[in-house]
């Protein structure tokens, strides 16, 4: 028999960084709020600590496996788990993962949630059936409409399975006034810059797709052309076991003549402080992101954004031909076009101080208006409530209005 408080068990592959794994974070926290148990089962990350802090519970598991017969066998092991935790329902936000979860939803009769954090690939009918456990579950989160139409055609998902809710972005947090000039001083160091240097952002994992070497190629055009300044760029982002494109990249940098312009700084934990020394963050991916986190966190720190015009930062970043100068939050530009990529940013060094000022308020009220981390906590929450009819929303908005 379930036990009156509510529990919910997500399962992702490790609590390290990203997208995925920071909104399990953040919906464990609403969870909690909500007077839920929050569950979590991983391998572990950085982000442990955080889970910790919020009141989630980590358990570890061998969640980032790929191989089918571990994969049924976690199937087995969790439904053990559902049992002895009383567990309401379980969300999964990974492939391999879900399919673990999925039989064991199956074998114990509790709800399935997943979400659909990626745009993932679909070479071959294998990995199309690969992906397809994300639809699979009675109700699926897209984290935008872009990825809602991928599920939807892929799979031909009814639109009553579909829930679009956006990654949600803590704008306390991610606030220009919140941000000590300490912190942004001690990045610098870091860095390795000095305090007046312009310093141009593209925070991504190294990974062919997230465009570093447009950026870099971008950057030596205006080099060349004398039109970047005193302007060092910052790439900002683990290689996670891709040595080969850091070492591609760092080559690229030397063979450019950028050494000490271009810099690569692997991961950053502290990203308000990295966005609020920065004139401009670029997300160049030359493949669709399923929703762009870097671009929200960008515009609501007041940081002129560059954003590649598919996937979904269409939907968060209001740039590009349609839309007036005095409207703009950025730039949209088109993947892999270099000098597209180098005329924005040279625009965008060229802004003058009031310009650059109302851009950035523009942005900062958008991604508040639109994208905020209490609308994804509260749509999240509802879909649990769609299922379990719990009434999690409604002891979530009372205790966050207190």
């Amino acid at each position: 028999m379930a036990a009156t408080r509510p529990t919910i068990l997500q399962i992702i592959p490790e609590l390290d960084t990203g997208g995925a794994e920071l909104s399990t974070v953040e919906i464990a926290q609403a969870i909690v709020e909500a007077g839920g148990r929050a569950l979590v089962l991983s391998q572990g990350g950085r982000l442990a600590e955080d889970l910790a802090r919020v009141g989630g519970e980590l358990m570890l598991f061998p969640a980032a496996t790929k191989n089918p017969v571990r994969i049924a066998r976690n199937g087995y092991e969790i439904a053990r788990i559902i049992k002895r935790e009383n567990v309401d329902l379980i969300h999964a936000r990974s492939r391999a993962p879900a399919w673990s979860a999925l039989i064991a939803a199956r074998r114990t009769g509790i709800p399935f949630v997943t979400t659909y954090h990626g745009a993932y690939g679909e070479k071959g009918r294998l990995k199309k059936l690969y992906n397809s456990v994300m639809a699979r579950s009675d109700l699926i989160i897209a984290n935008s409409h872009y990825t809602a139409g991928l599920v939807a055609s892929r799979y031909r998902t009814p639109s009553e399975k579909l829930r679009v809710i956006h990654r949600g972005v803590e704008a306390a947090r991610f606030d220009p006034a919140a941000v000590a000039p300490e912190r942004v001083m001690e990045l610098r160091k870091a860095w390795g810059i000095g305090p007046d240097v312009p310093v141009i952002l593209q925070a991504a994992r190294l990974t062919s797709w997230k465009g570093q070497d447009v950026v870099i190629e971008a950057v030596r055009r205006l080099a060349d052309e004398e039109r970047l300044g005193d302007a060092v760029i910052i790439l900002a982002g683990d290689h996670q076991g891709r040595a080969a494109y850091r070492d591609a990249l760092q080559a690229q940098i030397a063979a450019a003549g950028l050494t000490g312009r271009v810099r690569m700084v692997g991961h950053v934990s502290d990203m308000p402080a990295a966005l609020a020394t920065s004139l401009l963050a670029i997300v160049a991916s030359v493949e669709p992101e399923a929703f762009g986190r870097t671009a929200t966190e960008a515009q609501v720190m007041g940081c002129p954004v560059i954003a590649t015009s598919i996937g979904a930062p269409p939907e968060t970043v209001k740039g590009g031909p349609d839309v007036s100068p005095g409207q703009a939050t950025g730039w949209l530009v088109p993947p892999g076009d270099v000098s597209a990529l180098a005329q924005a940013i040279a625009e965008a060094l060229g802004l003058s101080p009031d310009a650059r000022r109302e851009m950035g308020e523009r942005a900062r009220a958008h991604v508040i208006a639109s994208f905020s981390l209490k609308a994804m906590k509260r749509l999240t929450l509802a879909v649990y409530d769609e299922l379990l009819n719990k009434g999690m929303v409604d002891t979530w908005s009372e205790t966050s209005r207190s």
